[in-house]
């Protein structure tokens, strides 16, 4: 190696050097004067030092993801891949394709057929590469509720889900407002149920998840925007953005938001690479999370993972907007009912029984 290489070497260590000392103070600066969350301040302090400053830094000042130039989205996905390439020791993509145009996703769930197995929770975990140890995550909860808590007047059951609109179309908002289900209620509900063997005779079994609602007050919530509803009605986070206040899980009725407290655990070897940049990518302390109806798979074309775990059939996904669609011929076919439809959401996922 020549003189001159290693002069070049030697300066440019030294400007590594100061660089890193400069994000040091910018950040520590930045901290006392800005509104940060302070985990996100302390974790880029440290990043100063890392072999990863660039991206760490990088990655800390972007922007809103929606808002981002095609280029500025570009980075963010490279540096997200190389991170997790690195971290799990296997190839990770994360994508940020669109969802389709001229689709409203929703879902049905017959609660006569669910069994309560909550093979849809465990298929969910290892999907969306939710923390499996200290801070566990699951996106889904099984409710097990009394036979006698759920029944509905006649009159009732005659009004039937949905009603067009005038433009004759099955969007939730403007129209279709389905029968209040005045005979239901959770009360007795049990969430933490360890049964020996399921289904109980006496109970229903009613998985709750991200309802996906049309008037989303965790959206409104936020002071942010971290949190949007996206053409296709699904309702998602930019784990970028999101400051950990948590107003979006206080304004949810749902319970349906999930933060995480510590660090996820994610082992390695249970890691899903394939990777949505609004859906399963990992996670990081101090931050929101739910059900994205598997943005990563129904943006192309496939069904939850929740769905195809299902072994009795009681999960049906789709367009709304299209007559063909599974979720479509529940909703001509079946009286429905939207949990909790009290509180005006419009949820686009519907339950019915038999």
């Amino acid at each position: 190696m020549s003189e001159e290489n290693n002069v070049k070497m030697e300066d440019a260590a030294e400007l590594d050097a100061g660089r890193r000392d400069f994000l040091k103070f910018v950040c520590t600066s930045s901290a006392a004067a800005l509104v940060v969350a302070p985990e996100a301040a302390e974790a880029v302090v440290k990043a100063a030092d890392s072999a990863d400053a660039d991206t760490t830094v990088a990655e800390f000042f972007q922007g809103h993801f929606v808002l981002m130039s095609d280029e500025e989205k570009k980075q963010a996905i490279a540096r997200l891949e190389k991170r997790y390439t690195a971290k799990f020791g296997k190839e990770t993509t994360v994508s940020d394709v669109a969802a389709p145009d001229d689709v409203l996703f929703g879902y049905a769930l017959d609660m006569s057929k669910c069994i309560g197995c909550r093979r849809c929770v465990h298929a969910c975990v290892e999907e969306n590469n939710q923390s499996r140890e200290g801070t566990v995550i699951q996106w889904i909860q099984v409710m097990k509720i009394p036979k006698g808590n759920i029944s509905f007047s006649a009159d009732e059951l005659e009004k039937g889900y949905p009603e067009k609109s005038q433009f004759g179309d099955y969007g939730v908002q403007v129209g279709g407002n389905a029968y209040h289900p005045a005979g239901m209620t959770t009360e007795g509900a049990q969430s933490y149920y360890q049964d020996e063997t399921v289904p109980d005779k006496d109970f229903f079994y009613m998985p709750v998840q991200c309802q996906q609602c049309e008037k989303p007050p965790c959206v409104k919530a936020c002071p942010v925007r971290a949190t949007f509803r996206d053409h296709a009605g699904v309702v998602l986070i930019d784990y970028n953005w999101c400051i950990g206040c948590r107003m979006c899980q206080l304004a949810c009725p749902y319970q349906a938001r999930r933060f995480n407290w510590g660090e996820p655990q994610l082992p390695a070897e249970e890691m899903n690479p394939k990777t949505h940049y609004f859906g399963n990518r990992p996670r990081m302390k101090g931050v929101m999370e739910k059900c994205t109806f598997c943005v990563q798979r129904t943006r192309e074309g496939r069904n939850p993972a929740c769905l195809e775990a299902c072994p009795v059939g009681a999960r049906k996904f789709g367009n709304l907007l299209d007559p063909e669609s599974d979720v479509r011929k529940v909703l001509e076919t079946k009286r429905v009912f939207r949990f909790k439809e009290e509180f005006g959401t419009y949820p686009k996922f519907f339950y019915y029984i038999g």
